[in-house]
């Protein structure tokens, strides 16, 4: 199969996904119509991916499952909607990017190959980190919104600590990747790019 019939079914793939969780306040009828409607678009997905072989055939695969999850997740997110349904939603997205981007690294080798691996994973952890920072500062504001300027100020401080804390997850994860990439010097260049990883992440 080219890549621009590739390119097609997966615009094709992503249309019917998306068409799940555009409703807002969706009855419980439309609810399952919309899910019934994920599961055929996964299933047709699925289907369109055995023309593939090798690592295309798995990265294929893997886009298909994450795709019904993500649709899966934002639909729960419409129907239901909540500071901790939007937080899974935006979960689900990054662990989906993430197992197709460790499974196109299958395609290196070596370095380059736990290079990538990383990359992927600390681009979930940013993710991640970035979903659990609005959520707990959207809950500090709405707190903050029933109650004094006191809780406001509150609500600021809460917000303040989980942007610092996910700073930090993000900083650990791309220091994960600098340290990774260092592996491709020996000696005393290694020694250098370590310590130059070190003083950039203030390890």
């Amino acid at each position: 199969m080219n890549k621009l019939n590739i390119n097609v079914i997966t615009i094709a793939v992503a249309m019917a996904f998306s068409t799940g969780a555009l409703a807002e306040g969706m009855s419980k009828t439309d609810y399952k119509a919309a899910k019934d409607k994920i599961s055929a678009a996964y299933k047709a997905a699925k289907t369109a991916c055995d023309s593939l072989s090798g690592n295309a055939k798995d990265v294929c695969t893997l886009e298909a499952k994450g795709k019904e999850k993500v649709a899966e997740a934002d639909l729960k997110a419409t129907y239901k909607p909540t500071q901790k349904n939007s937080y899974e939603a935006r979960v689900a997205k990054a662990e989906a990017d993430r197992d197709v981007a460790v499974e196109k690294c299958d395609d290196l080798a070596g370095n380059p190959k736990d290079v990538c691996v990383k990359e992927a994973k600390a681009a979930e952890t940013t993710a991640k980190a970035n979903a659990k920072a609005q959520m707990k500062t959207s809950e500090a504001n709405a707190t903050a919104a029933e109650k004094t300027v006191d809780a406001r100020s509150d609500a600021s401080k809460a917000g303040v600590e989980a942007r610092k804390d996910a700073a930090e997850d993000k900083s650990d994860a791309n220091y994960a990747v600098a340290k990774e990439k260092c592996d491709t010097f020996a000696g005393t260049a290694k020694d250098a790019c370590l310590s130059q990883a070190k003083a950039r992440f203030n390890k």
